[in-house]
């Protein structure tokens, strides 16, 4: 598998259970393996649901007190 150059490409099964694949960054005439794989709940972005949220820090640098450490009660 030296120099493997694999694509992905999503695409969805049509209604005569069908996939279509165009504009394939290969020559014509070579040789490629063909592996369909239904897409898992996680791979459609439900594993990761606050991914691309935007995360704010009030005061990041103030100090922590010691008496807000639950640990050291």
């Amino acid at each position: 598998m030296v120099g493997m150059n694999a694509v992905r490409i999503e695409t969805t099964v049509d209604e005569r259970g069908e996939v279509h694949l165009t504009k394939l960054p290969f020559p014509a005439g070579e040789s490629v393996e063909v592996i369909v794989v239904p897409k898992s709940a996680r791979q459609q972005g439900k594993g990761f649901p606050l991914r691309g949220i935007p995360i704010a820090y009030d005061r990041p640098t103030d100090p922590v007190a010691e008496e807000d450490w639950d640990a050291l009660r």
